[in-house]
C-alpha cells in the first residue's frame, strides 16, 4: 500500500489529459465510499492502434468490479489483501487486483473509456493520493503508466504517471432540519443527461429504499429507463404514485419509463422514482453508492448515488418533471 499510496499535498499530482495519455475521469473520492474508476486513453502507441488495456487495483480499494465493452474480452484477476477491510456487507480479505480488457482496437486518433467500480477503504486518510497504474498495449509497442511521484516530486515530471485521484473528507449529513439531497455530478451518455441520482437513507432492517433522478433526452428518439442497481439491493423497480380521492397509491411502471426527444423527467419524492427492494444493507446519509440505470437506447449507464437523510427533499435548483 506504501508504493501505492501517498499522503503529499502539493499541486499538480493529477497529470491533466492534455499532458498525460492514461488518466482517470474522477479525480477524488472519499474514504469508505463507492467510486467509479473511468480510465481514459487518450491515444495509442506511435499511431498503432490500443489492443489491451490492464488496470491494477491498487491496495486500498475494496471489491472492485470491472464493466465489460462490447467487442473487448475482459478478465480478472484475484488474489490477497493486504489486511482485512470493513465493507458495504460485512468484511473483505481478498478480491480483483487487476483487470483487463483485450482483444479491441482503439485507433490512435480515438479516446475511449475503461470503467470499473471500487470501494475506497476507510483507512484512507484525506490528503492521501491513489495511484491505479495501468498497462497500454498496442498492435505494436506499449505504454506502460505506472510511475509513482515519490515524496516531494512532481509527478509531472515523471514520463509514464499513473492515473491517481485525491482523498477527500466525505461531507458530512446532519444539522439543518429537512436537509436537502446532497448535489451531485451530472452524467452524459449519448443523448441523455443524467442529473443528481440520490437516494434516501434508510433505518436498519428495512427491505426498501426509493431513488431519484433527473434525466434529459437531447436526441432525436425516445429512450425507455427500464430499471437500477445498488450493491445492497436484490432488485429494482420504476413506481408511480397518484392520489385517488384521499388515498395515495403506488405503482410499478410496465414496460420501463419513456423520455421522449426534448423531454426532460424527474423522478421525485410523491412521484415517479426508484424502488430498490429486498435490501441487504442500509444507505446511510453522507454516502456515495455507485450504481447503474439501464436504458433501452443508452443500455447500462453508471451513476454514483448521494445519500440524503431520512426524509430529505429533493434538491435545491430541481424542477418538474415535464410532459
Amino acid at each position: 500500500m506504501k508504493t501505492l499510496v501517498s499522503a503529499a499535498l502539493g499541486l499538480g499530482l493529477l497529470a491533466s489529459a492534455a499532458q498525460a495519455h492514461a488518466v482517470l475521469e474522477r479525480k477524488q473520492a472519499a474514504p469508505g465510499v463507492s467510486y467509479r474508476g473511468v480510465v481514459q486513453i487518450m491515444h495509442g502507441c506511435n499511431g498503432k492502434p490500443t489492443t489491451r488495456v490492464s488496470v491494477t487495483i491498487p491496495e486500498g480499494l475494496i471489491g472492485a468490479k470491472p464493466m465489460p465493452k462490447p467487442g473487448w474480452t475482459l478478465a480478472t484477476t484475484r488474489g490477497p489483501y493486504a489486511k482485512t477491510y470493513a465493507t458495504h456487507h460485512g468484511t473483505a480479505s481478498e478480491g480483483v487486483t487487476a483487470i483487463t480488457w483485450s482483444g479491441g482496437s482503439l485507433p490512435d486518433d480515438q479516446v475511449d473509456e475503461f470503467t470499473f467500480l471500487a470501494q475506497v477503504a476507510g483507512t484512507f486518510e484525506p490528503g492521501a493520493t491513489v495511484y491505479v497504474p495501468v498497462q497500454q498495449d498496442c498492435a505494436e509497442g506499449s505504454h506502460s503508466w505506472s510511475e509513482i511521484p515519490k515524496a516531494g516530486q512532481d509527478a509531472h515530471d515523471l514520463k509514464a504517471a499513473a492515473p491517481s485521484f485525491r482523498i477527500v473528507q466525505v461531507a458530512q449529513a446532519g444539522g439543518a432540519p429537512a436537509a436537502a439531497a446532497p448535489a451531485a455530478s451530472t452524467v452524459k451518455s449519448g443523448d441523455l443527461t443524467i442529473e443528481t441520482p440520490w437516494l434516501r437513507a434508510t433505518p436498519n432492517g428495512a427491505k426498501v429504499a426509493g431513488g431519484y433522478v433527473r434525466i434529459t433526452n437531447t436526441g432525436s428518439a425516445p429512450d425507455t429507463l427500464t430499471g437500477a442497481t445498488v450493491p445492497f439491493a436484490k432488485s429494482s423497480d420504476i413506481h408511480s404514485m397518484s392520489m385517488e380521492g384521499s388515498v395515495m397509491k403506488m405503482a410499478p411502471v410496465s414496460g420501463g419509463l419513456t423520455i421522449k426527444p426534448g423531454e426532460t423527467v424527474e423522478l421525485k419524492p410523491g412521484g415517479y422514482h426508484l424502488m430498490f427492494e429486498d435490501l441487504t444493507g442500509a444507505p446511510k446519509a453522507g454516502e456515495a453508492i455507485a450504481g447503474t440505470l439501464t436504458f433501452q437506447r443508452a443500455g447500462a449507464v453508471p451513476v454514483t448515488f448521494t445519500v440524503a437523510p431520512i426524509g430529505a427533499g429533493a434538491p435545491g435548483g430541481q424542477h418538474q418533471h415535464q410532459h
